[in-house]
């Protein structure tokens, strides 16, 4: 198993989308590279500087994180500056939050890559993992627990992560 920290706005709908894609062993929702330590919501709403973030369990094999990364650019707007659907605020930055290096020069080359297919600039932060907090149990599986929650990722992305199916000697 290996592990990526991703923020793509709220952390309720990026966490039901990566939730649904075979390889995702598990996800926890929480607050990423901020300036206190055990921030709360309520601090995180009010420029505590973490973003809303997932850390995902994943299997390499079944999932390579290439393969990860296109899903995970699917599901955002890439060029959004600190927001992400009706969300606005830091904490609703994109990024991405690596604690194993050797994943740096796959996450540059994705990237870039999706740098070329816009003509403003990416605002996808790629910054090693600083330390991240759980968020309140509430926040953990909310849109299982609250069918009809607010969520920018459309029904269709949805189906595309439910619908990935690994191939052999990816």
């Amino acid at each position: 198993m290996k592990k990526i920290y991703l923020a793509g706005g709220c952390f309720w709908g990026i966490q039901k989308y990566f939730d649904n894609l075979c390889g995702v062993h598990d996800t926890t929702v929480g607050y990423a590279n901020g300036k206190t330590q055990n921030p709360t919501y309520k601090e995180v709403c009010n420029a505590s500087g973490h973003a809303e973030c997932i850390q995902i369990n994943y299997d390499p094999s079944a999932l390579p994180l290439s393969v990860l990364l296109d899903f995970f650019f699917d599901c955002i707007d890439p060029v959004a500056i600190n927001h992400q659907g009706g969300d606005r605020g830091i904490q609703y930055r994109t990024g991405i939050y690596y604690t194993d290096p050797t994943d740096l020069p796959t996450l540059q080359q994705k990237l870039a890559e999706l740098q070329q297919k816009h003509t403003q600039p990416i605002a996808i932060e790629c910054l090693p993992l600083q330390h991240f907090f759980d968020a309140e149990e509430y926040h953990q599986k909310y849109l299982d627990k609250n069918a009809g929650g607010y969520c920018h990722i459309s029904k269709q992305k949805f189906e595309n992560a439910k619908n990935y199916q690994p191939k052999n000697n990816q």
